[in-house]
């Protein structure tokens, strides 16, 4: 709960007055399953869906002078506490258009850099997952 919700709350709380002043953006960290939750992760897909409703949010609050959106990755990195087995794995890339995991760098950074530019995106989440959230 602190890390994926409480601290984006505190931290835009904090940084709104000095992006209000300059023009500045949120971009939250959300994730895919915070409409679909995981079995096994009920704390995870709660706090990921909060974080997607606290994008949206702000968004209504802090515009027009602050824009705040959210990027959705999928499958990239794996759990390294051995609860995600081969089978288990192989069956959420088969969910997958792209057909393999993302790649740190395919998207997060990048997806990130692409909303910087945008005048027009207020309380979007883009899903950056390979194709899985309209495959499942």
């Amino acid at each position: 709960m602190g890390a994926n919700l409480r601290a984006p709350l505190f931290l835009s709380q904090a940084a709104a007055p000095h992006l209000k002043k300059t023009g500045g953006a949120i971009v939250n960290i959300t994730d895919i399953h915070a409409d679909r939750p995981l079995k096994n992760y009920v704390i995870y897909s709660i706090t990921k869906a909060g974080l997607a409703g606290l994008t949206r949010s702000l968004a209504r609050e802090l515009a027009p002078d602050v824009r705040v959106n959210g990027v959705a990755p999928g499958a990239i990195i794996w759990p390294e506490d051995g609860s995600w087995d081969d089978l288990t794995r192989q069956r959420i890339v088969s969910h997958t258009l792209l057909r393999r995991t993302g790649d740190p760098d395919d998207g997060r950074p990048r997806c990130v850099l692409f909303d910087r530019g945008s005048t027009v995106r207020y309380g979007q989440i883009i899903a950056v997952d390979g194709g899985r959230s309209i495959n499942l």
